[in-house]
């Protein structure tokens, strides 16, 4: 398999030769001459994706045609080993974007040749099987990302979070165990103190010791698993512990489609990682709610918890093709505060929803969603849509019992007032109608669909007056009319009856026409 930089010199008809080192020596120049021509010297752009591409190449050659390399594409490569990613990158100073899409890296992450990439801001890892203890790793060694990718990996948790479960319980068996000394006598008061002492002095030496190992071996191999080509069973299994991270101030976006996560829980750890979140793609992945989370507090109550409490800057959130069916989840998103996109196509809630429309759903959605600016991709919302949408917002909900009524019914009530139902006007023309046909000195009425043609309507006529309708010739009568325009022959044969206006109580005059 070849190189990175056997693949750059068969692109871009490189040779191995010391034109670029001539390059670097001339300066001083005038007049800007390129010295090499356009498919000998490496973009800035580098797109080398599918190219079998398992390792880097000499080092020293590397450094030489890549050093002005700001985006580099390598996904679809065979790229199993970080080390070789990372000798690659430490050879481009200036990178700032790299796609490393469907190459096998899995990890372990050790300790790379340079510790920090100051200038990488967006980096793409879909469909690499990632696990998250080295995407714990990465996010230290990129103090300035701003934009990751980490969709179609296969997840069904989020095992990174600013929170260590060990603590929250610790701290939970701690109260219940002071409760529990209470009830007791003064004798076994001073032995469970004395335990206690014993255990916490064991407790913090364990991880005095953990630190340490943590410090002198900071990109371990990873022991976390997760991601399953079964995950169904993956989430009927124990949800294995998160790894305590620090909190990653510099990422604003964030892509998961296609993972298999489905708990809004682990949806907020990845807000607790990264708080300044402005853009959270979760397209394609079975959420089943935006729900309030509950944690059990020493005593097994339960305290609520906004769902909205870590994405105070969430802008952005798509949520297309979640498994979500409850308006109340609408409901959660309309607490979020800087929230002004969303995405919501494709729930099951559309497909019972009462609205027979687009126009209707649209409808609901902009008068439940009162921060919300564009909604699934559309224009920006203006004031005169939301003001419709939250005026038939009040009427959609008229007829419902006050236990159906949302909380938002009663606020655009203290906007809008109480309205009254519109009136069912229906413009449509009649479709039939009761007409009077006259020939000679017979007369009959009959019921006519005016969306029928003229040759139509003597064919009929046919059979009740004995008259060819070859030899019949048919003149209209408009009722209020009849002595402004007299009479309107009807010549046309395929011309439709609802194009004279023909309305109950018109009459259609018959006359046989005369042999020439």
């Amino acid at each position: 398999m070849p190189t990175l930089l056997e693949a750059l010199e068969e692109k871009y008809g490189m040779e191995p030769d010391e034109k670029e080192e001539h390059v670097e020596e001339e300066v001083l120049v005038s007049i800007f001459v390129p010295k090499l021509p356009p498919r000998q010297s490496t973009p800035q752009l580098l797109i080398l994706n599918d190219c079998n591409i398992d390792r880097a190449g000499e080092p020293e050659d590397l450094k030489k045609k890549c050093r002005i390399v700001k985006e580099l594409d390598l996904a679809q490569n065979k790229l199993n080993n970080w080390n070789e990613v990372f000798v690659i990158l430490s050879h481009m100073p200036r990178v700032e974007f790299v796609n490393l899409s469907l190459n096998h890296l899995t990890g372990p992450i050790q300790k790379p040749p340079v510790t920090k990439m100051d200038h990488l801001r967006n980096l793409v890892l879909n469909n690499t099987k990632l696990e998250w203890c080295s995407v714990e790793k990465l996010l230290r060694l990129l103090p300035a990302l701003e934009e990751l990718h980490l969709s179609l990996n296969e997840y069904t948790h989020v095992l990174i979070d600013t929170v260590n479960p060990t603590d929250r319980s610790n701290s939970a068996n701690s109260e219940r165990g002071s409760t529990d000394e209470g009830s007791q006598g003064t004798a076994t008061d001073a032995s469970s103190n004395n335990n206690t002492h014993d255990g916490s002095a064991t407790s913090q030496t364990k991880e005095q010791q953990q630190k340490e190992v943590e410090e002198e071996t900071p990109y371990a191999s990873c022991s976390c698993s997760t991601s399953s080509a079964e995950p169904q069973q993956q989430n009927d299994a124990e949800e294995p512990p998160p790894l305590q991270t620090d909190p990653h101030g510099g990422v604003r976006k964030l892509h998961l489609t296609g993972n298999y996560i489905s708990e809004w829980g682990e949806i907020c750890r990845i807000g607790r990682v990264f708080p300044q979140l402005e853009a959270l793609v979760l397209a394609d992945c079975p959420l089943r709610y935006v729900e309030s989370l509950k944690p059990t507090d020493p005593q097994g109550n339960e305290s609520e918890e906004e769902s909205h409490k870590y994405f105070q800057n969430l802008k952005l959130l798509n949520l297309s093709n979640a498994k979500i069916d409850s308006w109340e989840d609408i409901d959660r998103l309309a607490e979020f505060p800087s929230l002004c996109n969303v995405r919501l196509q494709y729930w099951p809630l559309w497909a019972r929803t009462d609205s027979t429309t687009e126009h209707e759903r649209r409808q609901l959605l902009i008068a439940r969603l009162p921060n919300i600016s564009i909604l699934n991709g559309g224009d920006t919302i203006g004031a005169v849509e939301r003001e419709d949408a939250e005026r038939s917002f009040i009427r959609h909900y008229l007829d419902k019992p006050d236990a159906e009524r949302p909380r938002r019914y009663y606020e655009l009530i203290g906007v809008h007032g109480q309205l009254d139902p519109l009136v069912n006007i229906d413009l449509r023309p009649e479709r039939k109608v009761k007409v009077r046909f006259t020939f000679e000195d017979k007369a009959i009425e009959r019921t006519v669909d005016v969306n029928r043609t003229v040759s139509d309507l003597k064919s009929r006529l046919e059979r009740l007056f004995d008259v060819p309708a070859a030899r019949m010739r048919l003149y209209y009568v408009d009722q209020d009319f009849r002595d402004l325009q007299g009479l309107e022959e009807m010549k046309y044969p395929h011309k439709v009856l609802y194009s004279y206006n023909i309305r109950s109580g018109d009459e259609i005059i018959i006359e046989r026409k005369v042999k020439s």
